[in-house]
């Protein structure tokens, strides 16, 4: 059964719905179902997209393509391209993929998947289009979503409904441009609403254009408006106090859908589309007039929300409906953000709010809100599911608002955080989707023959495959531990995990790792409590399980919801099982080791595996063991002619010894600014441009510290959040700063690889075109490596405009990559980061950085960016490493 997905859209969240597009696609039962990937652009053209395109960083590493567009260095959006000849539109088109038309989406799919947010994706649009040409379509027909986009419609419905409400005001655009002196408005709506107040664009999700005046202060104010209007302001001294490299940066930001305003804006009586127009506009007024410029987005609200703010514990809860009128509210994930804003960050990177299910309340209290959710859900309309987000009062009210009628599909998202607690994994909920939105448009369509030929479809090749489970091989996915990188270790090992539940030949088994570097914990994972939301998380739920009112709610649901898993999750267990190692050959055919840093990633699990003789992913026991080591893996690079930093070592005992000499000695050696990071960890944990002796004393002091939490006062000298994962060690590398120098060309890029055995079992070694990577500040940042629509990661790197001296550099840069893993002993797959300096065609030096021996495999990583250009899928490639891994155990 094709089923087409369609992602991306016209509106601000289209990174959000480019990234649940991907998920749909990866984790569709392949037993099932075919994908088929419909890209809607900016325009709303719909597009064939060829597959590879998906496992991009962002929709601006692709489209427009590059080479088409003018050189820039900004990427823009399509809109800031203005006017487009259709000729010039179909060359981009063509590029990625096919044009084609909504009355020819019967013959590409059978159904279509409904992964686009906002405006044209989740406002009825799309719903509407689709009944028109009478093709099936997941979740909500045209009415709910078009009450499920507006919130101003929603509170009034809401109203009358009798559902408990906030005080809100709605500020048209028109009488604020209007109102030359915004006291008066500000006045007027503390009147009507109070303070703290919060101010919301209508129409949008994401958190995008939500401010809160806290304060009775009109600036405040002026500026929350302004950003849910989409307008904003600059003024000449603050346009003239940057420099040329801030006002790129301040561009980068103002184009970003999600933090800035977006382009195409008008102002001064003009329409400014593209980002370099946009930066030659503000230099040439600023040149001649002290006067401000205000830009107001093209794509502005009409009208803004004002809302009180509630005081109360914030929840979402998602909404199944698998028999018409009978909904089915699962548990509520209660959002604890302590003092971070819930913003886009907060939403979709692991680990920077806590997510708790369900939260922890009385039992009635809980059912009180469940209800509340599912009288909305009828309320407005909606069908198969929703996402209804509220507050639950110290007073015991309840307030519900921004229902979701396309939730988000990020992995990390409440959609599949709360199915898992009924037993469903991504894959299953997928099944579930699909095969509900049909059955409940059975009878809404003519061609209603067709639909119950691909609802008994479904159940037969269900049927058959839920049959052919003792053939399959079993994969232990190991993730979590005790390092910097464990979050993103479980986010790696998820995604794995999915992947390989999605197949046609593997069964994929959760094992978390727990415990001490002293004493290894190892666990079974229900799934549910593998898609908790961070590996702090899950060991919290490890150490204390369920109380005795949390299990009897998941009783009740369960209960209530026992179609729903006997038809599409079968047997579950609900709680974890502990597992002595000398137990895991009995239980699994292959580990797939999906933990970074230590004690995955270090040769002290490849022995343990090897002991047990049990296959394994990645590199063997010496090589782990040896790139570990940062100081120890450039030693070797150096001694066999390898390019790296000059690099020194910093123990805990000799600075204790006499700070002030050790000090003296890395000044005298490398002089500011230099690199300080973790010698044994990665996920750009803790890793430091330091730009002066503060610095270098707050580095270690934090470093050295006893107690497990970070000073302010250090983590404010060195420009990071006090509550970042800055490891303990007793010691730190300290590397010189890598620079361009004399090169006409530098750039910093990221390499892939991939490892085979020919017939005559001799490794080969398929290395893939680099990524370049462009860090917003000076350290690549976590969330640029691996949250999806975070950084510019591009594929292939671009090392030089004139496509023949480019390929030559590739294969010089690749060969070099090559090199480094042959000394190294690299197996399986692998990740190296380098900088590269290019002096001319026939003189470039790879300036190694790091080696990662296990890769994060997050949906967003590059390496699934590189492998797709060589035809593989994140599923083949992982295949292709599992098989090497199998083939590497039976020649040994």
């Amino acid at each position: 059964m094709k089923v087409g997905i369609f992602f991306g859209g016209p509106s601000r969240e289209r990174e959000i719905s480019f990234a649940g597009g991907r998920t749909v696609y990866d984790n569709l039962d392949k037993a099932l179902f075919e994908p088929v990937p419909i890209f809607v652009d900016s325009f709303g053209n719909f597009i064939l997209l060829k597959w590879q395109y998906l496992y991009k960083g962002s929709i601006r590493d692709f489209y427009p393509p590059r080479g088409l567009t003018p050189a820039s260095s900004f990427s823009p959006y399509l809109e800031s391209l203005g006017a487009l000849e259709e000729a010039q539109l179909a060359q981009f088109i063509g590029r990625i993929g096919q044009h084609i038309f909504p009355d020819q989406f019967s013959k590409l799919f059978d159904i279509a998947f409904l992964a686009l947010h906002g405006p044209h994706g989740e406002d009825g649009s799309i719903q509407g289009l689709l009944e028109w040409y009478q093709i099936p379509y997941t979740g909500t027909g045209v009415l709910g979503a078009a009450l499920g986009v507006d919130k101003v419609v929603q509170k009034r419905f809401m109203q009358q409904a009798g559902f408990s409400v906030p005080r809100y005001k709605v500020l048209s655009k028109r009488a604020w441009q209007a109102e030359k002196t915004k006291e008066t408005l500000f006045e007027d709506s503390i009147s009507w609403v109070g303070l703290p107040m919060v101010v919301k664009s209508p129409c949008q999700g994401s958190s995008i254009g939500v401010s809160l005046v806290e304060g009775h202060t009109v600036d405040q104010f002026i500026t929350a408006v302004n950003r849910s209007l989409f307008i904003q302001e600059i003024s000449a001294s603050t346009w003239q106090s940057l420099t040329t490299a801030a006002k790129q940066q301040w561009i980068t930001s103002f184009i970003d859908l999600r933090e800035g305003i977006g382009l195409p804006v008008a102002t001064g009586g003009r329409v400014v589309d593209h980002p370099d127009a946009l930066l030659q506009y503000l230099d040439h007024h600023f040149s001649t007039s002290s006067a401000p410029v205000q830009l107001e987005s093209l794509q502005s609200e009409e009208s803004v929300l004002l809302e009180a703010y509630v005081v109360g514990r914030e929840f979402s809860c998602i909404v199944l409906e698998e028999i018409p009128g009978q909904p089915i509210a699962l548990p509520p994930t209660e959002i604890l953000k302590g003092d971070v804003h819930f913003d886009y960050r907060a939403k979709y990177l692991p680990g920077i709010v806590r997510k708790e299910t369900p939260m922890q309340l009385p039992l009635v209290q809980l059912h009180a809100i469940r209800k509340a959710c599912t009288d909305l859900f009828q309320t407005l309309g909606f069908k198969i599911y929703a996402r209804i987000d509220g507050f639950f009062t110290p007073s015991h009210q309840i307030y519900l608002n921004d229902p979701n009628t396309t939730a988000g599909m990020n992995p990390s998202s409440f959609l599949f955080h709360q199915a898992a607690e009924i037993g469903l994994s991504p894959t299953q909920l997928l099944t579930f989707l699909i095969r509900t939105s049909l059955a409940t448009r059975q009878y809404m369509y003519k061609a209603r023959a067709h639909i119950t030929q691909l609802l008994q479809s479904i159940d037969q090749d269900k049927t058959t495959y839920d049959q052919d489970r003792v053939s399959k091989l079993r994969v232990g996915v190991i993730m979590g531990g005790f390092s910097a990188e464990r979050h993103i270790s479980v986010e790696s090992g998820r995604n794995i995990f999915q992947k390989l539940t999605s197949s046609t030949q593997y069964i994929p088994i959760p094992l978390f790792l727990s415990g001490t570097p002293e004493q290894h914990r190892l666990f079974v994972l229900p799934i549910n409590m593998l898609l908790k939301d961070n590996a702090d998380d899950i060991h919290e739920r490890l150490l204390h399980l369920a109380s005795d009112q949390q299990q009897d709610l998941m009783a009740s649901i369960r209960k209530e919801a026992v179609t729903i898993i006997e038809q599409y999750a079968g047997a579950q267990i609900w709680q974890p099982e502990e597992l002595d190692y000398s137990m895991l050959s009995q239980r699994i055919d292959f580990a797939f080791i999906a933990l970074h840093g230590r004690p995955g990633e270090d040769g002290t699990l490849q022995a343990l595996l090897t002991q047990l003789d049990i296959p394994y992913n990645g590199s063997g026991i010496c090589s782990t063991q040896l790139t570990i080591d940062k100081f120890k893996t450039n030693q070797l690079l150096r001694s066999q002619g390898m390019h790296v930093a000059e690099q020194a070592l910093m123990s805990q005992a000799t600075w204790a010894q006499d700070a002030t000499a050790a000090m003296l000695t890395l000044e005298s050696q490398f002089g500011y600014p230099f690199i300080a990071k973790p010698v044994d960890e990665g996920c750009s944990a803790a890793v430091i441009k330091i730009q002066n002796r503060a610095m270098l004393v707050a580095y270690a002091a934090a470093t050295f510290r006893t107690t497990a939490g970070l000073c302010d006062t250090h983590a404010q000298t060195l420009g990071i959040q006090s509550h970042a994962e800055f490891p303990q060690k007793s010691c730190f590398l300290v590397e010189a700063l890598i620079e361009q120098q004399d090169a006409i060309h530098f750039l910093e890029i990221t390499g892939g690889l991939l490892t085979h055995l020919d017939a005559q079992g001799h490794r080969t070694y398929e290395i893939f075109s680099p990524s370049e990577v462009l860090a917003t500040g000076e350290i690549l940042s976590l969330e640029e490596k691996f949250l999806s629509g975070e950084g510019q990661n591009i594929t292939p790197a671009r090392f030089h405009p004139d496509p023949t001296i480019n390929q030559q550099v590739e294969e010089k840069v690749m060969q070099d990559l090559k090199s480094v893993a042959q000394l190294l002993d690299l197996e399986g797959y692998a990740r190296i980061d380098a900088f590269v300096k290019i002096y001319s065609p026939h003189h470039v030096e790879t300036w190694i950085i790091e080696v990662n021996a296990l890769p994060g495999m997050t949906p967003a990583t590059c390496i699934f960016h590189q492998c797709a250009l060589r035809g593989y899928t994140p599923l083949a490639f992982i295949d292709k490493i599992i098989q090497y891994g199998l083939q590497k155990h039976t020649t040994k």
